[in-house]
């Protein structure tokens, strides 16, 4: 079965995410902190009036920072019906994948990330890992 990926790079690695649960893809806005918040969470942000969720992936995934002059992009995607901003190096394409090109998550994956992975798509340009968005997001 043939599916569409809407993908961004995360420190220099391309992941992605089913197409029909990404609301948009946008540069990043202001965020405001949370208090207390758990790691990741980088803050709410004000999109067309409603306040949305800031997670930020390398935080997450246990990657090293943005460089400070970097301004990352955002994916908005749905968590049980609620948007989720992700925060991420450069928004990607929408490309087609098929069953046929998936696998489970490589033995080599760093443990932090098998945790989120639903798995790996080889394509002709390299991995593609298959980001599970509920256990991203999760606190």
């Amino acid at each position: 079965m043939s599916r569409q990926l809407a993908t961004f790079v995360l420190d220099g690695a391309r992941y992605g995410v089913d197409v029909l649960k990404v609301q948009e893809a946008l540069r990043s806005q202001v965020r405001t902190p949370v208090p207390h918040a758990p790691d990741g969470v980088a803050g709410l942000v004000n999109l067309r009036g409603q306040v949305v969720l800031t997670v930020d992936l390398r935080t997450r995934l246990g990657l090293e920072p943005l460089a400070a002059d970097a301004e990352p992009m955002m994916v908005v995607v749905q968590v049980d019906g609620e948007p989720v901003s992700l925060l991420v190096d450069e928004i990607g394409d929408v490309i087609d994948v098929d069953d046929e090109q998936f696998e489970a998550p490589p033995e080599t994956l760093d443990p932090a990330l098998r945790d989120v992975i639903l798995g790996a798509y080889k394509l002709e340009t390299g991995l593609l890992l298959a980001l599970d968005v509920t256990r991203a997001t999760a606190a």
